[in-house]
């Protein structure tokens, strides 16, 4: 039986309510009622609020969006009571106003607040009273500094705008500490917030209108950006064309750098999604100086990794740079604002396509003398089609220069704690890719104790990859040179190696299906690595694995590395890599 995470308590179910049509109640008239009111009134909700003394004791905002017709306020003191001699008359009267409502979707008591005047602050046996109304009524219910009888509590929030258009956006982000630190929640929010783009809500917006554009519907399966989708045919079906284009979407939202999202114009979106060389200029041969051509490898993502030469490249020489699509918005911040950034269109079902289309701009520029940065991650001679782009570039007249980068075969299992050689665990190593040529499967190495395998590009086919590694005899062992994997072989896979958000995914081949699926979302870009190297290093380590006789204790080492759970996932980087 696989073994999943243990549910621990203490968390908040986190949902975006649509409250149109929906009443929201707020009772009390002070400014955090006015808070509450203006956060019911953005999620369309019709707002009343309930509070002694009505509009007189109202605040200046909660007056102003009266008088606007926003919301309406009502005296609680005038409202009828069905029972005489009510233990709390407030609780009654506002229980009878409940019923009468209809539709109500959430109460929020306001009037509890600890800094307010203690001469007119509800007292908690009132709360008490009202929050026993609301659950009879099934009404989610929140009660200002009284925790206990809430339902729901509100986080700190920030709504974005699109500045391109000078309105709201639909992008809202959260924090909560779950009451155990209010203002360390708004003080973390404030700080994502100042960490991301101001771009980031035209991004959205932008990303919108391409699901519309793009056709997107619930036939055209689910949109995670990696799983393999068919190659680009001339007589695609309809539901073919959808699905393919709800990848390009998934993919541009997932590898596009923020500013370029939220600049997109419409011509760019429809150049997106119809996957032509519509970005290409049709210049003609010039009489000008001849320009160059770099390749050039930006290492596995941490700009720190960069090495001086790609960091000139791109900041000193470069008038126009294509880069991947893989390449994060980190290391094309650094690229100087008036030199053109073009992002690869590799998209699934069209990387052919994409490809060719680079290479086209990188002659088309080069003949106009410009100097052009062909931008790669990781290094661009591994597996970076670094070496049909050289012929290509040759045949029509241009050595390029190949800029080397820090490679991720070698930072992605470094980045995540493993060696890819360790004396007693691993003496030597292996490097291949996950798809072939035109998404054609490939053939992987068989299995060797002493060495330690890495897959890049395979995290979309991994149930692929495992059937092809475990199999003993059948169609997926001749997709295999060499024995098959004992199935406690450790197993890791790496998602955006070096970057904040990095995660690692580790256990043995036969459960590493069930632990990936048990992180939620992919992260690409992924790599898998397999072999005794991964356990090497982890606690007080095990380099044991080579000596006669290791293989019988196989099962227990498992066992020791990675307990009852079977699996162990790591978010995030080493701290020490923050500040470089």
């Amino acid at each position: 039986m696989a073994q999943y995470p243990t549910p621990a308590g203490g968390a908040s179910l986190l949902l975006s309510f649509k409250l149109k049509k929906h009443v929201v109640v707020i009772v009390g008239s002070n400014t955090l009622a006015a808070s509450r009111a203006f956060a019911a009134l953005e999620a369309d909700s019709t707002v009343v609020v309930v509070a002694n003394a009505g509009l007189d004791s109202a605040c200046e905002e909660l007056r102003w969006r009266a008088d606007k017709g926003q919301l309406s306020i009502v005296d609680l003191n005038r409202l009828p009571c069905s029972v005489e001699r009510a233990v709390d008359r407030d609780a009654q009267a506002l229980d009878d106003y409940l019923g009468s409502l209809g539709q109500v979707r959430l109460v929020c008591v306001t009037d509890t607040l600890l800094s307010g005047d203690a001469g007119i602050r509800r007292t908690r046996t009132s709360a008490q009273l009202i929050a026993h109304a609301c659950r009879l009524r099934n009404i989610p219910l929140n009660v200002t500094d009284m925790p206990d009888l809430c339902d729901f509590s509100f986080l700190s929030t920030h709504r974005f705008q699109d500045h391109e258009a000078g309105t709201p956006s639909s992008l809202q982000v959260g924090v909560t500490t779950n009451g155990q630190g209010c203002r360390l929640a708004s003080r973390l929010r404030r700080d994502i917030v100042a960490a991301l783009p101001k771009e980031v809500g035209g991004a959205v917006a932008n990303v919108a209108q391409l699901r519309i554009d793009a056709e997107l519907n619930e036939e055209a399966g689910p949109s995670t950006p990696n799983l393999p989708v068919a190659q680009r045919c001339a007589d695609e079906t309809a539901g073919e064309r959808a699905r393919r284009r709800m990848k390009w979407v998934a993919q541009v939202s997932e590898y596009w750098p923020i500013p370029k999202l939220a600049k997109m114009t419409s011509e760019d979106m429809a150049g997106v999604l119809d996957g032509q060389n519509s970005l290409l200029t049709n210049s003609t041969v010039s009489t000008v100086a001849r320009g160059r051509i770099f390749l050039v490898g930006s290492g596995p993502g941490h700009p720190s990794l960069l090495t001086v030469a790609t960091r000139d490249a791109l900041t000193k020489h470069a008038d126009l740079v294509l880069s991947d699509k893989l390449v994060p918005a980190a290391v094309l911040a650094i690229i100087p604002s008036h030199v053109e950034v073009r992002i690869a269109r590799k998209f699934p079902g069209n990387a052919d396509y994409g490809q060719a289309e680079l290479m086209e701009a990188a002659i088309d520029a080069a003949r106009r003398g410009l100097t052009v940065v062909r931008l790669k991650q990781g290094d661009p001679s591994v597996y970076g089609r670094a070496g049909e782009e050289i012929l290509y570039f040759r045949e029509r007249g241009f050595e390029p220069i190949v800029v080397p980068g820090v490679s991720s075969v070698l930072a992605g299992p470094t980045f995540a704690g493993i060696p890819v050689t360790q004396r007693g665990a691993a003496e030597s190593f292996i490097v291949c890719t996950g798809v072939g040529r035109g998404g054609k499967q490939v053939q992987l190495p068989g299995y060797v104790r002493s060495r330690t395998l890495v897959i890049l590009m395979g995290v979309a086919r991994l149930q692929e990859m495992l059937d092809t590694l475990l199999a003993e005899s059948g169609e997926p062992a001749t997709r295999r040179d060499g024995v098959a994997f004992p199935a406690c072989t450790p197993m890791a896979i790496v998602e955006r190696a070096s970057m904040p958000d990095q995660r690692v995914t580790l256990s043995t081949i036969r459960d590493i299906a069930a632990a990936l699926e048990s992180g939620g979302e992919q992260r690409p870009p992924g790599m898998i690595v397999v072999g005794w190297s991964i356990m090497s290093l982890w606690g007080k380590g095990d380099v044991s694995v080579l000596e006669p006789g290791a293989p019988e204790r196989d099962e227990a080492r498992i066992q020791a590395w990675l307990g009852e759970q079977r699996w162990r996932i790591v978010d995030g980087l080493d701290n020490g890599w923050a500040n470089l």
